[in-house]
């Protein structure tokens, strides 16, 4: 089954997103763009993953709760999930390791949480913009001990990528997906990473960039059976070198 996703898409949780990505903007612009995949991946958090969730459940739409984490190194990992219990648990995980900051929203932009009608329902005070205490290896474990699946994120990039700020690319046995933006030459990077499945999402930070990628993926179904997170994240965690 070829199904058009967008795996990497912020909310207005995110410090350095617009307020308009709310749930329903979000959910609804996926739609108008024919995404049956979406990814939501705030900063270190997934605050405002229910209320999507709970907005796919009228349609066909399938959401991944997930987070993007930033890791010691200043790396950004894309952490995928098949449902809401784990995302949570990676999100405690998280906490646990982030440095206790308070957030300037006046420098550094609002961090609001939403419920499924747009509603305000508070705000997290705590810096979600910052890197984490922990390395990009123990990241890709924890994500993966929770049924996870973890994509080095916009590998093309400059900055807070794992190519630019390690040189290189590590083995590791539970990677085998990479994530590059919407500016990266999709066959060039497939040219040039044979060995592992390359990804384009879009990184939406506002509503215009959701679905611009235009990017399908083949998830193999057997007859009558219908797409979900599990079967979604299933797939993806068999693309692993090694599936431990």
């Amino acid at each position: 089954m070829k199904v058009k996703y967008d795996l990497h898409i912020h909310t207005a949780l995110s410090p350095c997103a617009l307020e308009e990505m709310t749930p329903n903007n979000i959910f609804n612009m996926s739609k108008l763009n024919d995404l049956q995949v979406i990814g939501v991946c705030d900063h270190n958090s997934c605050g405002n993953v229910k209320p999507l969730i709970a907005l796919a459940q009228r349609d066909e739409m399938v959401v991944i709760p997930g987070i993007e984490v930033e890791t010691r190194e200043e790396i950004h990992v894309v952490c995928l999930f098949s449902d809401v219990l784990n995302v949570y648990k990676m999100q405690d995980y998280i906490y646990n390791k982030l440095p206790m900051l308070k957030n300037k929203p006046k420098i550094l932009g609002d961090q609001i949480l939403m419920d499924y009608n747009d509603n305000i329902i508070g705000e997290e005070e705590r810096l979600l913009s910052f890197a984490t205490d922990i390395s990009y290896e123990e990241i890709i474990n924890k994500a993966w001990q929770l049924g996870g699946i973890t994509i080095p994120a916009h590998i093309d990039r400059p900055s807070y990528s794992v190519l630019s700020n390690l040189g290189l690319l590590p083995d590791n046995n539970k990677i085998g997906i990479l994530e590059i933006s919407q500016y990266a030459d999709l066959k060039q990077y497939m040219k040039q990473y044979k060995k592992y499945t390359i990804l384009q999402s879009s990184d939406s930070h506002e509503l215009g960039f959701i679905g611009i990628c235009n990017q399908w993926i083949d998830i193999p179904l057997k007859d009558g059976e219908i797409l979900d997170s599990n079967k979604f994240i299933k797939y993806l965690r068999s693309k692993a070198p090694k599936s431990n």
